[in-house]
């Protein structure tokens, strides 16, 4: 169950979670006096806690208290292997592993605190590479809502529209989208949410490879939509570059950019969110280009990504950026931009406020997608936005 609250004097919690017998820590942020309108799901990325999210360097930078300031829950969780219960998992979680972990701990949160209208994961890095196989195979809280069944695979465009740099942020609609691709098996990825309520395991967590039947429920049915900054599909660096035991220069660079790009401050601050990153996480970093080809089709919730204009560790050329949004054959809607100003840390710069409200007013049109009804299937994409 959700653990005891410790509050910060900005109004920052920290709280433990229940994931499946897996204790996980989180910050919560709630808004004041009343139900939340949303929950967002902050999933930090590699290397980082959940601090990432609530940088005090600069009091306008924290996803934390803007969210909460605009009616929302945020919830901030650590990733098995980091936070407060890191020496549970030295080595960490693979990627299915933490999935499951991610949905454990959502349901115990879920069971005992007010969602609003769902929950909205907001990740990044490695973070989105979670969220998005957490997502896998989950209903679009817009599809419950309106009780829409899905229509005939003819419906299904064979590719999105291409990026242009003076177009971004450009959104594929794809209301009408096919059933969504037969989930492709992975390693360890079978769930292990019952839907009577969390099953207990070790207090280690889920032992490696250890899963319960596909049949098992999914995980939270309201999910309204993903956000997703610092998380392509294909690398921008060779393989013996990706992240190592080692923190290399080579490495700080790509994950901070020009050092111009954050405040005062933010590297002092920093001290206190970042973490080793855990050796299984190491281990899997180059199998994301495959594992993506097979999970971005069982997506069916609205998502929107996000590249830093200073991004060094992934491919945000136009032809990369068409052929990311492509791979969602199952999403209704996919939104692809680029943050000006920014390095692969967005959410530590001084683009983090105006990166959090974009995040944030992406979760607005996913509220509003909620609520209303289907229209008629369109002959093309809805026309893109021209970034200012």
């Amino acid at each position: 169950m959700t653990g005891p609250a410790h509050e910060s004097p900005h109004g920052v919690r920290r709280i433990t979670l229940d994931a499946a017998g897996l204790p996980l820590s989180a910050l919560l942020s709630e808004p004041p006096g009343g139900t939340p309108r949303a929950v967002v799901v902050a999933v930090h990325g590699g290397g980082m806690n959940a601090g990432y999210f609530d940088c005090r360097a600069h009091p306008q930078q924290s996803l934390l208290t803007l969210g909460a300031r605009l009616g929302h829950t945020v919830l901030a969780v650590d990733r098995p292997g980091y936070g407060h219960f890191a020496a549970r998992l030295p080595e960490g979680q693979g990627l299915a592993e933490q999935a499951v972990s991610l949905r454990a701990a959502l349901r115990d949160f879920t069971s005992r605190h007010d969602t609003g209208a769902g929950l909205f994961l907001l990740a990044h890095s490695y973070g989105g590479k979670v969220a998005l196989t957490a997502a896998a195979d989950l209903p679009s809280a817009a599809g419950l809502a309106c009780a829409a069944g899905p229509p005939h695979a003819a419906d299904l465009p064979h590719a999105a529209h291409p990026l242009h740099a003076s177009e971004l942020p450009h959104a594929v609609d794809r209301s009408h989208a096919a059933d969504p691709l037969q989930a492709v098996e992975l390693p360890h990825a079978a769930d292990p949410l019952q839907s009577a309520g969390l099953p207990q395991a070790p207090s280690g967590g889920l032992p490696h490879g250890v899963g319960l039947p596909p049949s098992v429920e999914p995980g939270p049915s309201h999910l309204l939509g993903i956000d997703v900054s610092g998380c392509g599909h294909l690398y921008a660096v060779e393989p013996h570059e990706l992240p190592t035991a080692g923190d290399d220069g080579g490495r700080l660079r790509r994950s901070w950019g020009p050092l111009r790009l954050y405040p005062s401050g933010t590297f002092r601050e920093s001290g206190s969110i970042v973490e080793p990153v855990p050796a299984r996480e190491r281990a899997e970093l180059a199998r994301w280009p495959l594992l993506f080809r097979s999970t971005a089709p069982r997506v069916r919730v609205p998502v929107r990504l996000t590249f830093a204009e200073h991004e060094a560790w992934w491919r945000h050329d136009d032809e990369a950026l068409a052929d990311l949004a492509a791979h969602f054959t199952a999403a209704p809607q996919v939104c692809v931009e680029r943050q000006p100003g920014a390095g692969h840390n967005i959410s530590l710069g001084r683009a983090a406020r105006a990166y959090h409200l974009r995040a944030l007013a992406f979760l607005e049109d996913c509220l509003a997608a909620r609520e209303t009804p289907p229209t008629p299937r369109t002959a093309g994409p809805l026309p893109s936005t021209v970034a200012s």
